[in-house]
């Protein structure tokens, strides 16, 4: 699903940060008076947010880095949900080092009288 998804939109994907916007893991602000954290973002391709999801879950549960990452964040006070939402970020990122990038070519548009 997610390599579907950046199928689907090449000229989007500038960035890692694009991706993962696209994917509706990119982290947005929900703060308010004293309180600093994030959301996650609601747009983005929701069949590729349910894929993020369904591989963190998993990771939670199996790998063993992820398990000492999550002991460590909620030893820091951080909730699981908040925990889920950095590991998606995480997960993106990892994505779209492996995607293949076609490089653009950047020539000015001929003019047109």
């Amino acid at each position: 699903q997610l390599l579907a998804s950046a199928g689907d939109n090449p000229d989007r994907l500038r960035s890692e940060a694009a991706f993962a916007h696209l994917c509706g893991a990119a982290p947005v602000p929900a703060s308010s008076g004293r309180t600093n954290r994030h959301r996650l973002n609601r747009g983005g391709d929701r069949a590729a947010n349910n894929a993020l999801h369904t591989i963190v879950l998993v990771r939670m549960k199996y790998d063993q880095r992820t398990q000492e990452y999550v002991a460590r964040r909620t030893a820091e006070g951080m909730t699981k949900k908040d925990i889920v939402r950095c590991l998606k970020r995480f997960v993106a990122r990892e994505v779209y080092r492996h995607l293949p990038h076609t490089a653009r070519n950047r020539e000015p548009l001929p003019q047109t009288a």
